[in-house]
């Protein structure tokens, strides 16, 4: 499998943990979707990140999507999805808050790298990062006081995804006006995750613009 896209992009690099951690064997292609936008769209034409170019030849859009085939291709043992009901709907809500807090960022981003200054909206920036703040509140409140993962010994995806969407918000903490919110939870879940091998080989090295 090929992943497609660069490590900037919250979607591709928890796409890229992910894969280390159900120890599927991957090729990751650091493809930018605006300095190699044509090399891209000879690989996707659609030309979104992260893109999985399976053996097959197939292609596969949108990080969660990507994840819930990887799931299903994983070992059991190494699947990163509680079977249990009650635990996927912890889960499923995590992942939703941590995927709204890139969301919200990447929207930041694009605002304060893509237009002139002179034509930023600023009320609208004010409310987006409101809302960030709002994101990373919900999901600092979400993380266990002692330290330990969120449903077992291992990090499952809602932690992953927690994890890097804290790192991503705070690699681009200096774009944004007065965000975040408490994180003391937060900090902890990826100060431990970034020490392990899966995040370590697949770290954000600064952060300009993402899709997904």
């Amino acid at each position: 499998m090929r992943l497609i896209g660069m490590l900037d992009s919250p979607y591709v690099r928890r796409v890229a943990v992910s894969l280390r951690l159900m120890e599927l064997p991957f090729i990751h292609e650091p493809v930018s979707v605006f300095r190699d936008f044509d090399h891209f769209a000879s690989l996707n034409p659609v030309v979104k990140a992260p893109s999985l170019i399976i053996d097959d030849g197939t292609v596969l859009m949108e990080s969660t999507l990507i994840l819930d085939y990887l799931d299903r291709l994983a070992a059991p043992e190494l699947r990163l999805t509680p079977t249990d009901l009650d635990q996927y709907r912890r889960a499923q809500r995590v992942i939703g808050v941590a995927l709204a807090a890139c969301e919200k960022a990447v929207q930041i981003l694009y605002e304060v790298n893509l237009r002139p200054q002179e034509k930023r909206h600023e009320p609208w920036l004010a409310r987006v990062g409101g809302q960030l703040g709002a994101a990373l509140t919900l999901l600092d409140a979400e993380i266990p006081a002692d330290g330990a993962w969120l449903f077992c010994d291992r990090p499952m995806q809602a932690d992953i995804t927690a994890a890097v969407a804290f790192h991503f918000t705070r690699a681009v903490e200096s774009f944004i006006p007065g965000v975040p919110g408490p994180s003391s939870g937060l900090a902890a879940l990826s100060e431990r995750a970034e020490a392990m091998a899966a995040f370590a080989d697949y770290r954000l090295d600064g952060a300009s613009v993402s899709s997904d």
